[in-house]
């Protein structure tokens, strides 16, 4: 059965063909050729498709005699990957022995040193008290015997962790048998790496191909990545057969910083939402053609595979029957983040067009002491970049976060947009400061400030704002063409985002 729904999975796979040949292309290389790539990174934002075409992927690896392993975020630790490795290749015939040995051995001694901490608490003469569990925990965390956990290790107190990783440390060396069970708990990627490598190597000796996948690394990339590039790019652990291939895939790209100095054995695969004609083709595959209907998918979903995918399904048969699938979207790109006031600030910062620390305060309603981290965190969300000192949200993203605002409460979406234009008027007034009148037009920051705080009106009223936009943007033309073509974009933008067709209009009737 799982075959039968992945050959016809496979049958509807659309686009992706220059990804596709890249990787296929890679087979018809020795690794001695300097063309040949050890590494692939596929990255893009959440809904692009990066799974789909990894799994893609993995089928084109079989079809060249490869042994395959697919590792998701289901891992917690560099040993759990390594078992998930171990089990996907016995499925395919080649069994790991010996690594499955001392991963069991492994489990085995990790639970008595985690005896050996409770036997520690328990031996308190009033039993582990509140602060005595969180010290443990400290000092597993410390030892990075947490699953998952390591990466977030450094926002916790360094000295903290410290102290109770040596009580605890001193507590597992008493504990086990002998030294090699002692570095099988404190220092597993020690020891079964070089078992691991073994294991592969012979596997290799069997297979053309061996490929490895590393599906939703901005999830396993923290605890798997400076594992990852060790065992490729140094023998520490020992070699690597040169007929390994290493896939992953993640919203972020490489860190440059690790891997910037092996871009010749990296290739990368950023992926961007379908071109129409992909879209197309994905929608006729499903039996969505007319036209009509056609345009409204395209026009809600930006191209954005997984949205085109699930409108497809529906196959709707009139533009009416087209559902938003913005709180689809929304969900997929903040699907990680649970904090109820983090998940706010993201949805709440797609509003303007632009921002920066002094945009953000307007728009982020939480504590004065709150800013400051919590924009830091935003401009390392993997859909926002930065150009000079503001933030961007990638297009792909931000539309649908502005449906979804929009839908949920219209009142809402004035407030916050009336509130921004007038955050701009006031911030273009003290622009004004020292021009004369016919310098206004002229100047660049007056100009950037009086084009956000038009579109932040228009947002909040399109009817009101309309006739001064028109006003401006007449103005705006004696300028030239290019600030005539940015007064036209931000009519059609701000037409599409508030789905007034009156506006809408205006703009593409204006290019």
């Amino acid at each position: 059965m799982q075959e039968l729904i992945r050959q016809r999975s496979r049958a509807g796979f659309v686009g992706r063909g220059t990804e596709r040949h890249a990787f296929r292309a890679n087979f018809a290389l020795p690794p001695q050729d300097e063309r040949h790539r050890f590494l692939f990174h596929v990255h893009g934002n959440a809904g692009v498709g990066k799974t789909f075409l990894v799994r893609e992927l993995e089928q084109i690896a079989r079809e060249h005699g490869a042994v395959t392993a697919y590792i998701d975020e289901s891992v917690g630790s560099v040993p759990e990957a390594m078992a998930a490795i171990s089990h996907r290749f016995a499925a395919q015939g080649h069994r790991f022995k010996g690594l499955e040995r001392l991963l069991a051995a492994h489990r085995e001694r990790r639970h008595e040193a985690e005896a050996a901490v409770v036997a520690t608490l328990e031996s308190e003469p009033e039993g582990p008290s509140t602060g005595s569990l969180a010290a443990a925990r400290a000092g597993l965390v410390g030892l990075g015997m947490v699953p998952g956990v390591g990466a977030f290790a450094g926002a916790l107190d360094a000295d903290r962790l410290a102290r109770q990783a040596d009580r605890l440390r001193a507590g597992i060396g008493a504990r086990l048998r002998n030294q090699e069970d002692v570095q099988l708990v404190l220092s597993p990627e020690r020891v079964l790496t070089p078992v691991l490598l073994g294991e592969l190597s012979n596997a290799a000796a069997q297979a053309p191909w061996t490929v490895l996948f590393f599906d939703t690394y901005e999830r396993t990339g923290p605890f798997l990545d400076g594992w990852l590039h060790e065992v490729m790019t140094t023998d520490r652990h020992g070699a690597l057969p040169a007929t390994v291939v290493v896939v992953t895939a993640g919203q972020l790209p490489l860190d440059t910083a690790r891997w910037g100095g092996f871009a010749d054995f990296v290739h990368d695969l950023p992926l961007e939402p379908f071109t129409e004609a992909e879209a197309r083709g994905l929608l006729a595959g499903k039996g969505v053609v007319d036209e009509p209907v056609v345009g409204e998918v395209l026009r809600l979903t930006g191209g954005l595979p997984v949205l085109v995918s699930t409108l497809a399904e529906a196959r709707p048969a009139d533009p009416g029957d087209v559902g938003d699938p913005s709180a689809t979207a929304v969900e997929r790109f903040l699907k990680w983040e649970q904090d109820p006031v983090r998940r706010g600030v993201a949805l709440a910062c797609a509003l303007p067009r632009w921002l920066d620390a002094d945009v953000f305060r307007v728009v982020a309603e939480v504590e004065e002491s709150e800013l400051d981290p919590l924009y830091a965190w935003l401009r390392d969300l993997p859909f926002t970049g930065e150009r000079g000192a503001r933030v961007r949200y990638h297009d792909v993203v931000r539309a649908p976060m502005l449906r979804l605002l929009r839908r949920r409460s219209p009142r809402a979406w004035a407030d916050h947009h009336r509130r921004l234009a007038e955050a701009f008027g006031r911030w273009r007034e003290e622009a004004e400061a020292g021009l004369a009148e016919g310098e206004r037009w002229p100047d660049e920051r007056w100009g950037e400030l009086r084009l956000a705080e038009t579109y932040h009106a228009l947002c909040a009223s399109p009817r009101a704002a309309l006739p001064g936009a028109l006003g401006d943007l007449v103005d705006a033309g004696t300028l030239g063409d290019e600030a005539l073509r940015r007064w036209v974009r931000l009519l059609t933008e701000a037409g599409e985002d508030t789905n007034t067709e009156a506006v809408r209009t205006l703009g593409h009737g204006t290019l």
